[in-house]
C-alpha cells in the first residue's frame, strides 16, 4: 500500500503543561476540511484533556471521534491499550481523514513511534509528524534545572554517580523525536529569552527539525498537517536516552486524584492550589471543581508558578458536582500535604 493510501498520523508529545491541549483545541476547530480522530492518552485517574477537547464547541469534536487511554502511559501499553483502539478507527466504516494522538506529559515517544512499524498498523497508517509542544517561559526560567553536559561530565568522570534527572530524560527523548516543535506562551518572553530557548531547542534535536513560537495554540494546521515524515521508516535515527533498555517504567512519578466538595470562594481555592503547587515534587495540577452560586464548572490548570482556570461549561442535570484534581509529582512527594491544604482529612 502506498503511503499515499494509507491514514497520516500526527503525534503530540510534550511536557506536562506545555500547550499540548490547546495546540490540538486549534487544529479541530481550523481544520474544517478533514474528519480528525483524536486519541488521547491521560496520565492519570480522570480523563481531563478529553472533556476540555470534547466541549471545545466545534463540530470537529464529535465524542464518537475522540478515544480516551486512561491505562497508563501510552509507551507502556502499546501491545494491550494503544493497538486496540486504534485498530478500532481504522476498522470503522467511516475511516477518519488524520489521526491525532496526543500522549501524555510523562510518555517517551519512540517506543510509540515503533508500534507503527507493527504490520497490522503500517499497512495502512504512516506517522505525519512528531510534534514536541515546550513551555517556552519554563524552559527559560529554568524548569529543566540539570546542565545535559554537566552531566555527561560528570558521570563519564565517576560511572557510579547518577545525576540524571527523570523529567530531563523525557524533555530530551521528546526533543530528539521531534519532527517539528512548538514553543508555546511565546507571547509571555521578549526577543532575547525566545532566542535563548531556540538555542537550547537547537542542541537538543535534529538539524532538520524547525522550531516555531506559538500563542495559546494557534498555528496555521497546514504547517502542523500533512508533513509527510512517515517517522515509523527512520525511528533508528531519532535517538533516546532510553535506546538500551528493553521497556521503562515511571516509578519517578506519583498520581493522585482528590474528589473536592464545592468552593466557597474562587480565590481562596486558586491560593490553594497555589500553595499546593510549590510543595516540593509537585509538578502539576489539573482538574475541574463547583465554585458555588456559579452554574459552570470551573476547569483549572497550574504548573510551576503558572495557574490557568476559566469556566468551561455548565453543570448537566443529572451530574454530581463535585470537584475531581489530578496531582502529579515525583514519587514520594507530599501528598498529605497537598491533601491539608485543600481540607480533606
Amino acid at each position: 500500500m502506498s503511503t499515499d493510501s494509507k491514514i497520516p498520523v500526527t503525534v503530540v508529545t510534550g511536557f506536562l503543561g506545555a500547550g499540548k491541549t490547546s495546540l490540538i483545541k486549534n487544529l479541530l476547530i481550523t481544520s474544517h476540511d478533514k474528519k480528525i480522530a483524536l486519541i488521547i492518552n491521560e496520565f492519570g485517574d480522570l480523563g481531563i484533556d478529553g472533556d476540555i477537547l470534547k466541549n471545545c464547541g466545534d463540530k470537529s469534536c464529535s465524542s464518537d471521534d475522540i478515544l480516551e487511554l486512561t491505562n497508563g502511559c501510552i509507551c507502556c501499553t502499546v501491545a494491550d491499550d494503544f493497538i486496540p483502539t486504534i485498530e478500532t478507527l481504522l476498522n470503522r466504516t467511516e475511516r477518519p481523514d488524520h489521526i491525532i494522538i496526543e500522549t501524555s506529559g510523562l510518555a517517551l515517544p519512540k517506543p510509540l513511534i515503533k508500534a507503527f512499524q507493527w504490520p497490522e498498523v503500517r499497512s495502512r497508517t504512516t506517522v505525519d509528524g512528531v510534534i514536541t509542544v515546550v513551555d517556552g517561559p519554563a524552559v527559560h526560567s529554568g524548569f529543566f534545572a540539570d546542565d545535559p553536559e554537566l552531566i555527561k561530565q560528570q558521570r563519564a568522570a565517576d560511572p557510579s554517580l547518577d545525576h540524571e534527572n527523570p523529567l530531563e530524560e523525557v524533555f530530551s527523548d521528546q526533543l530528539a523525536c521531534a519532527d517539528m516543535i512548538v514553543v508555546s506562551k511565546s507571547d509571555m518572553m521578549d526577543q532575547t529569552q525566545l532566542s535563548d530557548v531556540m538555542e537550547i531547542i537547537k542542541q537538543g534535536s535534529r538539524s532538520s527539525v524547525e522550531a516555531l513560537p506559538a500563542i495559546n495554540g494557534q498555528l496555521d494546521p497546514k504547517i502542523i498537517l500533512g508533513m509527510g515524515s512517515a517517522a515509523e521508516n527512520d525511528i533508528d535515527l531519532r535517538p533516546s536516552c532510553h535506546d538500551d533498555e528493553d521497556e521503562h517504567e515511571h516509578d519517578d512519578f506519583d498520581t493522585f486524584t482528590l474528589i473536592l466538595e464545592p468552593q466557597k470562594e474562587l480565590n481562596l481555592f486558586i491560593l490553594q492550589v497555589k500553595d499546593a503547587l510549590k510543595i516540593s515534587g509537585v509538578l502539576r495540577i489539573k482538574g475541574f471543581v463547583k465554585i458555588s452560586e456559579k452554574p459552570s464548572r470551573l476547569s483549572i490548570q497550574g504548573v510551576g508558578e503558572r495557574v490557568d482556570y476559566y469556566y468551561d461549561r455548565s453543570w448537566t442535570e443529572n451530574e454530581i458536582q463535585k470537584g475531581q484534581l489530578v496531582i502529579i509529582g515525583l514519587k514520594d512527594f507530599n501528598m498529605k500535604r497537598v491533601k491539608q491544604i485543600f481540607n480533606i482529612d
